[in-house]
């Protein structure tokens, strides 16, 4: 009997282990978009334009 509660009670801590984990990396990646959103909203185009072309260049895609 008691190696079954105390089998539940690790199964119960993974999963909550595994919840908050998930929920850290959920509330993570809306922080970076929404950083990247609104950065890209008040960035000048010229720089968005000169920072995509540079980027691309980079992965030695051609632009133009």
């Amino acid at each position: 009997m008691k190696t079954n509660t105390s089998a539940k009670a690790v199964s119960e801590n993974a999963i909550d282990s595994e919840r908050s984990s998930v929920v850290l990396s959920a509330l993570f990646a809306v922080m970076f978009g929404a950083f990247f959103v609104y950065g890209a909203g008040f960035a000048n185009s010229s720089n968005l334009h000169d920072t995509a072309h540079d980027t691309r260049h980079a992965f030695a895609f051609p632009c133009h």
